[in-house]
């Protein structure tokens, strides 16, 4: 087995790992929460907010909660897929073939000028599911970088030594 076939394998490993660890649990945890904390928040409390509001501002409501419920429900299937990784229901490259119909870019909130005229409480969901999306994001890249792309194996000092060794050859020479 070459090398870089063995280096691969390796940072598979850990990109598995990462669905096994206490991070990805808690990221796990939370997004289902923020989930469920929209769902009632947009069946209770924020439907009846949504009544009290200017017609202008009713509009722009019922769009920032179709956005948050999309970026919501795009959100929950990415980490659904890589719980199943994690519970070796399938493997990371077949998370990664599935997770291309998830779209963690989808339903980014309108302009900051509208979303101040919105309910406190539906501002502070969007903000969370935007905080959410971004580590997601982060994660995700993490996870499923092409080799290319992945940081050499290796010793990371080694080329500064090798610049120190050529600094003293010369002054040596």
């Amino acid at each position: 087995m070459s090398d870089r076939s063995a280096g691969e394998t390796h940072l598979v490993q850990f990109s598995e790992r990462l669905t096994g660890s206490a991070a990805f649990t808690g990221l796990f945890r939370e997004g289902m929460d923020l989930v469920e904390e929209t769902a009632a928040y947009l069946d209770g409390d924020g439907r009846n907010e949504a009544k009290m509001l200017e017609r202008s501002v009713s509009l722009t409501y019922a769009t920032e909660s179709m956005r948050l419920t999309t970026r919501l429900m795009q959100l929950a299937s990415w980490l659904l897929l890589h719980r199943a990784v994690k519970e070796g229901e399938m493997t990371l490259l077949q998370a990664n073939r599935e997770k291309t119909k998830v779209k963690l870019s989808a339903a980014d909130p309108g302009p900051d000028d509208m979303i101040t005229k919105l309910p406190q409480q539906l501002q502070e969901l969007i903000a969370r599911s935007m905080n959410l999306q971004a580590r997601i994001r982060r994660l995700d890249t993490t996870m499923h970088a092409p080799s290319t792309q992945r940081a050499p194996i290796g010793n990371p000092l080694v080329p500064q030594l090798n610049r120190l060794k050529a600094a003293f050859e010369r002054q040596i020479g």
